[in-house]
């Protein structure tokens, strides 16, 4: 959680709100959290799968409309 609110610049705390938020929005647990850190479940595999999907398509989205 650390690294992931350093690379964000924000607080520790408030990422993990949002992980919970989100967790508690899909009724499902995305990550497994150990004393050692966290590790992604197979319902976070399939969202981060299909959360880079859209990302992509919003990409290729904001390319057609500057052609």
């Amino acid at each position: 959680m650390g690294r992931a609110a350093r690379r964000l610049r924000i607080a520790q705390p408030p990422v993990s709100r949002h992980i919970r938020a989100l967790e508690d929005e899909l009724g499902a647990t995305l990550f497994e959290r150990t004393p050692k850190g966290m590790r992604l479940l197979p319902a976070g595999v399939t969202f981060l799968e299909h959360a880079r999907a859209i990302l992509a398509a919003l990409e290729r989205a904001r390319e057609a409309v500057r052609q």
